[in-house]
């Protein structure tokens, strides 16, 4: 056990949050859910979407059951739409080759379709109690400025992030777990990108960033991700014109949220391209499955 991790669970037994998908009845599949939704999203606005998916597709069967598109539908404004179709795609996976429930194996849940390394580790340990270096941007941020001395991560993962993750992490399976979801909310509340609140960390004196000055992040101009007026905005328009509707629309529907005709019918035909809209014979477009 290393010298940070009696520390930072014990900070996190007193300041964690109270999140329904760490609740002591969370489900694996609620857990699997959580964190499929919880990618480049803020808690807040994950919150209401989590419980109204869970209220109505309470197992991956539920989900499994209906069309993709009612997946993009209940998705609503969270961003990353492809998100859902993921989702709807790991639900039926689910069905047809573990009997409707979420597999506990990690290698079983990394061959999912849409479950990438972080997820799979992330269900694992959260879900199963497992033994896993689970790396998000906030753990490799606190790993960086605690360990390293840098103030941001490299820009993509290396393989030494990892190996120091699977170094620091605790010896039996329970604790280790709790260890990966404490840094990470060590990072969420705390240590954060911008502003972090250094004087609440549970290991100031230990963090290598702090004794060293909190030396300025060296390296490529870190840019903030632009939305309006990109692709990404009109295709959230599209979008939202064929969740609210009841069934196909027409094209002068979609004509009318964009102005920009060429943009616009780049956004549509990604829209298509990604499985998120259907063109139908008629000319009209839905929803997968509409």
């Amino acid at each position: 056990m290393t010298s940070y991790t009696d520390s930072i669970i014990a900070w996190y037994d007193v300041h964690a949050r109270d999140l329904p998908w760490r609740a002591d009845d969370a489900t694996p599949w609620g857990v699997l859910v959580s964190e499929i939704m919880l990618q480049q999203t803020p808690v807040a606005r994950v919150l209401p979407v989590w419980r109204a998916w869970l209220d109505r597709w309470p197992t991956p069967a539920a989900l499994a059951a209906e069309p993709s598109g009612e997946a993009v539908r209940a998705w609503g404004r969270l961003g990353y739409p492809r998100r859902a179709l993921r989702l709807h795609e790991a639900a039926r996976a689910i069905v047809d080759r573990h009997g409707g429930e979420v597999p506990s194996s990690h290698a079983d849940l990394l061959a999912l379709p849409g479950i990438g390394a972080y997820t799979a580790a992330a269900v694992a340990s959260f879900a199963f109690g497992q033994r896993h270096a689970v790396l998000d941007t906030n753990v490799r941020r606190v790993l960086s400025r605690l360990v390293s001395g840098a103030e941001y991560p490299p820009k993509s993962q290396t393989r030494a992030e990892v190996r120091l993750a699977e170094s620091l992490l605790p010896p039996d399976a329970p604790t280790a777990a709790r260890w990966a979801v404490a840094v990470m909310e060590l990072g969420a509340l705390v240590c954060t990108a911008r502003s972090p609140r250094c004087v609440d960390c549970p290991v100031l004196d230990r963090c290598r960033w702090h004794r060293d000055g909190r030396p300025a992040y060296d390296g490529p101009p870190r840019r903030g991700q632009t939305y309006a007026g990109t692709d990404r905005q009109c295709r959230g328009r599209l979008l939202a014109v064929l969740r609210d509707a009841d069934g196909p629309v027409d094209k002068p529907a979609l004509d009318v949220v964009w102005s920009d005709a060429v943009q616009r019918e780049r956004a549509l035909d990604a829209l298509v391209a990604d499985g998120l809209v259907d063109p139908l014979d008629d000319g009209r477009y839905a929803l997968p499955g509409g």
